[in-house]
């Protein structure tokens, strides 16, 4: 019995079979690369869905950890620590500039945000939250009522009350949905799971409008396209739109875990001893990684470098679309936050890059996304291109050569 399949049966017989996992055991990750147990090199564009986003195994971060951990890994929340400090003031230093709490997830940080905004709303009986159809926010039973897919609640009845789902990008339908109950709208500024869809400028700034207006609070969900995934710290901030709170998770520990949500100074004191906690939230081992992130993302200039990478990817895609214009639709996204929109199923695109050695992630239905490191490569991010161009021509045959031919 090969070592792989020897690790297989054992999750089979012993872990809930909540994911549909492929058969293949990583065991080493460097940089945007994986590797698994047979062997084999894999380019990995999906970067554990956004959450490596300085790359597998960083040594600054892995050093952070490492020092940390032969110091102090958790003490209660009931006691102060240098680096859950240390944290907050850099995280509300880069938006906002009121507050943090730490938790452990994505998840959770938006279930933070749902019990601020019904806190803050208490006492005048606001409680509800519109949220937007298509949007994801996570698999709690109130993060999956907040979420706008049907397929993520499927089967959990009967659902929490206070939320209601408007269009997104369609203001009128979030203007309609506003009642004398609600309390806030919560909105990722970059659908991740919906198909990488990004808000426009114009919807933004309308939600950052109507919420001055009928006195509500405008709530970002950052987990999955914040820490610089889209070419700036925090999607929010492409669109001149600033929320009264966000959430965060994923990339902010480079993979250990740790989630937050970070306020204005209205919200900087909502929550108060006895209203909301968590045993794990911010303890000093995952405070370290997460500083040690932020250092690395602005050493490196990763920013920027998001965005410079993410065109050339973008520019590269387009040109796909361009030469199979019968299987390729569009190209969408920000910065390295991208998806390539096809004419049908985009799974058996995903499985043919997978079995070529590309990571990707078929979401949407019809939409293959690539969330590589941020400091992945120009070599890495072509030699992607030529994948997906092989496989494009294997799947689909060469449809610019048969186009000049019928011509």
């Amino acid at each position: 019995m090969s070592k792989t399949t020897e690790i297989i049966q054992q999750f089979d017989e012993h872990v809930i079979p909540s994911y549909a996992r492929r058969p293949i055991v990583f065991v080493k990750g460097k940089g945007a690369k994986l590797w698994d147990t047979e062997g084999k090199v894999y380019l990995d564009f999906l970067a554990g869905i956004s959450v490596l986003n300085v790359g597998h195994s960083h040594p600054v971060v892995v050093d952070a950890i490492r020092q940390q951990a032969g110091l102090l890994m958790h003490v209660s929340n009931l006691y102060y620590t240098e680096n859950q400090g240390r944290l907050a003031q850099a995280l509300a230093g880069l938006a906002l500039g009121g507050k943090c709490f730490f938790c452990n997830s994505g998840a959770e940080a938006n279930e933070a945000l749902i019990k601020l905004a019904r806190l803050w709303g208490h006492e005048k009986n606001r409680f509800e939250i519109i949220t937007m159809k298509n949007s994801f926010h996570g698999r709690t039973l109130a993060t999956l009522t907040a979420t706008g897919q049907d397929k993520v609640q499927k089967g959990f009845d009967p659902l929490p009350s206070g939320f209601v789902h408007a269009k997104f990008n369609d203001l009128e339908s979030v203007k309609e949905a506003i009642t004398a109950r609600t309390a806030a709208i919560l909105v990722e500024a970059v659908q991740g799971e919906g198909g990488v869809i990004p808000a426009t400028a114009e919807f933004m700034q309308g939600l950052r409008a109507l919420c001055d207006e009928k006195d509500l609070l405008l709530l970002c969900d950052e987990v999955q396209c914040g820490m610089g995934r889209t070419g700036k710290w925090f999607a929010f901030q492409h669109f001149n739109a600033e929320p009264d709170a966000f959430s965060m998770a994923k990339a902010l520990g480079s993979g250990f875990p740790i989630g937050a949500i970070v306020t204005n100074p209205k919200l900087a004191d909502v929550f108060q001893p006895g209203k909301h906690a968590t045993t794990f939230g911010g303890t000093p081992l995952a405070c370290a990684a997460a500083l040690a992130t932020l250092q690395v993302i602005e050493q490196e200039n990763l920013l920027q470098h998001a965005s410079d990478l993410g065109a050339r990817f973008k520019k590269g895609l387009q040109a796909l679309v361009e030469k199979y214009p019968k299987h390729l639709a569009e190209v969408r996204g920000l910065g390295l936050m991208l998806g390539l929109v096809l004419a049908a199923s985009a799974k058996p695109l995903e499985d043919k890059l997978m079995e070529m050695g590309l990571i990707a992630l078929a979401t949407g239905k019809q939409v293959l996304r690539f969330l590589p490191p941020l400091t992945v490569k120009p070599s890495e991010v072509d030699e992607a291109l030529d994948m997906i161009n092989d496989a494009c021509t294997e799947m689909f045959g060469d449809s610019t050569a048969e186009e000049a031919k019928s011509e």
